[in-house]
C-alpha cells in the first residue's frame, strides 16, 4: 500500500476510529485501526468487538492499494502532530512509512488478515433520520444513563420507534430523560437498547446536521452509517424498565422560568453543598422560586429565582442540584417548566412535548 492522504481528514478518521480501540487488552489487535486502499478511497476501521467503525477518506492519492494494522493511538499521534498537509503512508510487509516533508516514522503493525471484520451498511435501512435531529436526542439522554449499574440494561438507551416518531430514554434508576423526534423510511415498529459508548461516538460521528443517517437492526446488532461513515453497535440485552409507568401524569402544580436564570440559580446554590448534604430545598410559590442549601461547616445558602408563572399551592422539595443542572445544561428552549404534585413524589421538567425529564426528589431531613 502506499497513499498521499490530507493530513487533516486523515486526523479525523484516525481520531474516530479510534475511539473504540482499546488502550488495554490482552489482544493488541484491538489496539489497532485498519488502512485499506482500494477504489481510489482510504478505509479507516477501528473495533473492540462490541462497536466498530468504518470510515471513508476520500481525500488521498493511491498510488499502490493494500491494507495495513496500526497502532491507534501511536500512529494518530503522529499524524496529528505533523504540520504537513499531506502524509505519505507506505507499506513494508508488517511495518508502514509514514512520511511529511521533514519525518519520517516506522511503525511495526500486525498481519490485516488478523484484523476483525469491520463492514461497511449494505442493505435497505429501516429509518433514515437527520444527522442534526439524531444528535440532539443523543445530546438530550444518553447524559441520564447509569454509569456503573448491575442492571445492565439501563447502561444504554432505550430507542424506540412508533410509525414516524422515534422516542429515546435513559434512566439511572433516580432521574430519567426523554426526547422525541421524527423519521422517515418504511420500517416497523421496533424498540431497542444501544450502548452509552456507542451513543456518544455517533453524535460525533456524524456531526454534519444536514447529513441523513440510516439506521438498521438485524442479529442483536445496530447499525447506523453515512455515505462517509459506519457505526455498527451490539445491543444492550436484557429488558429496560417500563418508563411509561415513571412518568407522572397528575401534577397539579405547574412552574415556568427562564431557562438561563433558573440554571444559574441552581448551580449557585449547589456552591454551599456536599456529599453529605447535596440536596437543594426549592419553595415555589407565585412570587418566586426560593433556593436554600446548607452544609455543616460550610454555611449557608439562599437564592431567588424571579417566575415566569406559576399555577396551584405552594409546595417546597429538594433536589440533587447535579440533576436539575445536567438536564438544564441540554435545553435549547429559551423556557422551562416544572410540574410537581407533593415533596415526596418525583418532579416533572419539561420544553414541550420533545422532552421530558422526570428527577426523584431527595430528603433534607
Amino acid at each position: 500500500m502506499k497513499v498521499i492522504c490530507d493530513r487533516g481528514a486523515l486526523v479525523e478518521a484516525l481520531n474516530l476510529a479510534g475511539q473504540v480501540a482499546l488502550q488495554r487488552t490482552p489482544k493488541p489487535i484491538l489496539q489497532c485501526v485498519k488502512l485499506e486502499a482500494t477504489g481510489g478511497k482510504l478505509i479507516v476501521a477501528g473495533t473492540d468487538l462490541e462497536v466498530a467503525v468504518h470510515m471513508i477518506v476520500e481525500q488521498v492519492e493511491i498510488t499502490e492499494e493494500g491494507q495495513a494494522v496500526l497502532p491507534a493511538e501511536k500512529l494518530a499521534s503522529i499524524v496529528r502532530e505533523s504540520a504537513d498537509e499531506t502524509i505519505t503512508l507506505e507499506t513494508e510487509e508488517e511495518h508502514t512509512h509514514v512520511r511529511g516533508s521533514d519525518s519520517h516514522f516506522k511503525v511495526f503493525g500486525s498481519p490485516p488478515g488478523d484484523f476483525p471484520p469491520v463492514e461497511p451498511f449494505t442493505g435497505e435501512a429501516d429509518m433514515e433520520i437527520n444527522a442534526g435531529q439524531l444528535h440532539d436526542l443523543i445530546t438530550k439522554t444518553e447524559f441520564a444513563t447509569a454509569r456503573e449499574n448491575s442492571r445492565y440494561a439501563i447502561n444504554g438507551v432505550l430507542i424506540e420507534r412508533e410509525a414516524k416518531k422515534l422516542a429515546m430514554v435513559a434512566t439511572d434508576g433516580r432521574r430519567l430523560a426523554m426526547a422525541r423526534g421524527a423519521v422517515s423510511g418504511p420500517g416497523e415498529a421496533f424498540n431497542a437498547i444501544i450502548p452509552t459508548k456507542a451513543l456518544k461516538l455517533l453524535a460525533r460521528l456524524f456531526d454534519d446536521p444536514t447529513e441523513s443517517v440510516r439506521a438498521a437492526l438485524a442479529d442483536n446488532q445496530a447499525r447506523f452509517a453515512t455515505d462517509r461513515a459506519t457505526l455498527t453497535t451490539n445491543l444492550v440485552e436484557g429488558n429496560f424498565p417500563p418508563y411509561r409507568d415513571v412518568i407522572p401524569r397528575d401534577q397539579d402544580r405547574k412552574a415556568v422560568f427562564k431557562t438561563d436564570l433558573l440554571a444559574s440559580g441552581v448551580r449557585r446554590a449547589a456552591l454551599l453543598t456536599n456529599e453529605e448534604s447535596k440536596g437543594v430545598r426549592m419553595a415555589f410559590s407565585a412570587e418566586q422560586l426560593q433556593l436554600t442549601s446548607r452544609a455543616p461547616e460550610m454555611g449557608e445558602a439562599e437564592v431567588n429565582v424571579p417566575i415566569e408563572s406559576y399555577s396551584g399551592d405552594p409546595v417546597e422539595i429538594g433536589f440533587n442540584p447535579t440533576f436539575v443542572v445536567d438536564a438544564l445544561k441540554i435545553i435549547d428552549s429559551d423556557t422551562v417548566s416544572i410540574e410537581l404534585k407533593a415533596p415526596n413524589k418525583p418532579g416533572l421538567l419539561k420544553t414541550g412535548p420533545e422532552f421530558t425529564y422526570v428527577v426523584m426528589p431527595v430528603s433534607l431531613g
